[in-house]
């Protein structure tokens, strides 16, 4: 499908052939009829049209014709002639590679074209003849330029891409790490439990005591591979030998921002529950994150946590009151480190994990508010 751009330069061009012929000034001969130009102008738009779809091909056909027509017809070049070659090869530049042959041969053509141009015309004079080099340079170095910029574009896309894959590695590698740390936890204290279970029993009861042993093996061996699956991911970070926080350190978290110079208040609503130590240790990362950049992007300010225990599920939301002007859009760029994370990519990775939802972005007419569900 064409882009409105396309039509609206392909209806102008046709436009600007049939006032220019119907004025007669694109003929040397006044008594030869201006009808096969009009419909020259018109075949010349319909090109214009499909430019895109084939610029080589395109630039080449209009090329040849109006070469021919200056060598058989001996016609001045009218206006509108010109200006479509030089938005026809705009547009060839702009496609393929400076260095391709059919850039080179593009501009063969383009010059064909000047050059039969200028000798088919007896009154053209050197001034001409420059004006009309000048605005061809001007056509093509500016093509190359918009070829250019595109393809900047691009690498600055691909790169983009990149980084966030990178990103959200490293965060799921974080969260991996962490969540290791409790799996571990977990399946180590069922193991000594259940050790402690065999060393009660009577000395008759060898069946349970068997099923037992296999209880203790099975989770020595989950926790070494677990060690050994994820002893990669484990990188040098002074917070490891820490415990692993949850919403119950929330107010050292607001002491701490308070202490950074942001004015933090937190409030709970509903009955709280007791959570996984996984949901718990998410929820903390994100309250984290979020005050983090509120801090990094709005400075010192003031900044609400409110942490409600809904039937079913738990919600969180971080607000401040900072500038709406922010150096960039904190729901787009996902790139504000806290404890080595990577700002909401993490909150997206984290509620993602518990299958919640994320909402992320400025309050009018001033402030930053990020929310979290997560079902319980």
């Amino acid at each position: 499908m064409r882009a409105p751009i396309d039509w609206l330069v392909a209806v102008i061009v046709c436009l600007f052939a049939v006032a220019e012929e119907l004025s007669g000034r694109s003929s040397l001969h006044g008594d030869r009829p201006s009808i096969w130009w009009i419909l020259a102008g018109v075949a010349a738009a319909v090109l214009v049209l499909n430019r895109r779809r084939a610029p080589f091909a395109v630039l080449c056909v209009y090329s040849a014709a109006n070469v021919l027509g200056f060598a058989l017809l001996r016609e001045m070049a009218a206006a509108w002639q010109f200006y479509t070659q030089l938005v026809l090869l705009f547009t060839l530049l702009s496609e393929v590679r400076p260095t391709s042959w059919k850039a080179t041969v593009g501009l063969a053509a383009t010059g064909a074209y000047i050059v039969s141009m200028v000798t088919a015309s007896p009154t053209t004079t050197w001034g001409d003849v420059a004006v009309a080099l000048v605005m061809t340079a001007l056509a093509g170095g500016a093509g190359l330029a918009v070829r250019r910029h595109r393809v900047l574009a691009l690498q600055a896309e691909e790169r983009g891409e990149l980084l966030a894959q990178a990103a959200v590695a490293e965060e799921r590698a974080r969260i991996a790490r962490e969540l290791h740390d409790i799996v571990a936890h977990s399946v180590s204290v069922m193991t000594m439990q259940a050790g402690g279970v065999r060393l009660m029993l009577r000395e008759e009861q060898h069946r349970e005591r068997e099923v037992l042993v296999t209880i203790e093996e099975t989770g020595r061996e989950a926790v070494e591979e677990l060690r050994r699956m994820l002893g990669l991911l484990r990188a040098p970070d002074p917070d490891d030998l820490a415990p692993q926080p949850s919403l119950d350190r929330l107010d050292d978290l607001a002491e701490h921002s308070r202490a950074a110079g942001l004015d933090v208040t937190v409030e709970v609503t509903g009955t709280p529950v007791p959570l996984p130590a996984g949901l718990g240790l998410s929820a903390y990362r994100i309250v984290q994150e979020a005050l983090t950049n509120t801090l990094k992007h709005a400075g010192p300010t003031r900044a609400a946590v409110t942490i409600a225990y809904a039937p079913g599920e738990l919600r969180l939301e971080v607000s401040d009151d900072g500038p709406r002007g922010r150096p960039y859009d904190r729901s787009h760029d996902g790139s504000t480190p806290a404890r080595g994370g990577h700002g909401l990519l993490g909150m997206r990775e984290r509620v993602a994990l518990f299958h919640g939802t994320l909402t992320a972005g400025p309050l009018s007419p001033r402030g930053y508010r990020v929310r979290a569900m997560v079902p319980l």
